[in-house]
């Protein structure tokens, strides 16, 4: 099959694009830089040159594929809303190329605020209304007419450079001198490794469901408070308890998932999709760290 791949450079794109070579697909990557489309080129893709604002650029790459996987997203904080925007008009390009055909389309969400406090969230769940975080990739790609989407919730996807949200955490912890966790930080963060993600994707794409909801979730939750003690300790820090009213100031925009209870199953895509996860734990690559 012939995918076309947004973030295909990316942290977990560079694993998809790599699982889908060599399960035989053709992969057509996106890409901004030369660079990014060297690496591309290198790992036995096609690039198709351009970014998430050059709608021709999107529409072109999906009209050129017999399935596109979404899963560029411009990381911005500072501008959030605006890139979410960014992300919507994207998806819509994307399927006004695939509409009325039976061209998967797999559009990359998250697993955060799905359930409420001290609950898991799992695939049936619908984003609830007055959803709490703004990026709405999974309501847009399900709301196109005549498209035939699914989507792959993300948790937290890690290795031994990369963890997902527990990145910034690692960033608070250097800049403030303490490694940190909100009250009892009983709350807990839905994990996987990013090799992991890569495959679940491809199952995904080969075992295409129309509106499906699969969660990319190895570990259901890991505590934060043995999140915050495990980078204590690779940066050699104390590590300390906050209020809700000190995290803000010490997380800054992070705060509002640092206190969050982020837990998540993924039981119903592991059946529908066979997948049994092998990497490491969240845990274990934070120990594997080489934390300078």
């Amino acid at each position: 099959m012939r995918v076309f791949v947004t973030g295909a450079t990316g942290f977990v794109g560079t694993h998809v694009v790599r699982e889908f070579i060599a399960a035989g697909h053709m992969v057509l990557g996106l890409a901004r830089s030369e660079a990014g489309a060297q690496a591309l080129t290198a790992a036995g893709a096609q690039v198709q040159r351009g970014g998430l604002e050059d709608l021709a650029s999107l529409q072109s790459g999906a009209a050129a594929s017999e399935a596109v996987v979404h899963l560029a997203f411009i990381h911005d904080f500072s501008k959030f809303q605006e890139n979410c925007e960014i992300d919507q008009r994207a998806i819509k390009a994307l399927g006004s190329v695939l509409a009325g055909s039976d061209r998967p389309l797999i559009v990359t969400a998250g697993v955060a605020g799905l359930a409420a406090p001290g609950q898991v969230a799992t695939e049936d769940q619908s984003v609830p209304p007055n959803f709490p975080m703004p990026r709405v990739s999974e309501q847009a790609a399900l709301a196109l007419k005549d498209v035939s989407a699914a989507v792959m919730r993300l948790p937290q996807v890690h290795d031994t450079v990369k963890q997902g949200l527990v990145t910034y955490l690692i960033a608070a912890a250097r800049e403030k001198g303490v490694s940190a966790y909100v009250g009892e930080g009983r709350n807990r963060w839905a994990a996987a490794h990013v090799a992991d993600v890569g495959r679940l994707y491809r199952l995904a794409l080969e075992k295409h469901a129309a509106g499906a909801r699969y969660h990319a979730v190895a570990e259901e939750g890991v505590p934060m408070r043995e999140i915050a003690e495990t980078i204590g300790r690779g940066l050699r820090l104390p590590v300390v308890s906050l209020s809700p009213e000190q995290a803000a100031a010490h997380f800054g925009w992070l705060a509002h998932f640092a206190g969050a209870d982020l837990a998540a199953s993924s039981a119903q895509t592991r059946k529908k999709l066979g997948w049994a996860p092998t990497g490491p734990g969240l845990i274990a690559d934070l120990q594997g760290m080489n934390y300078p």
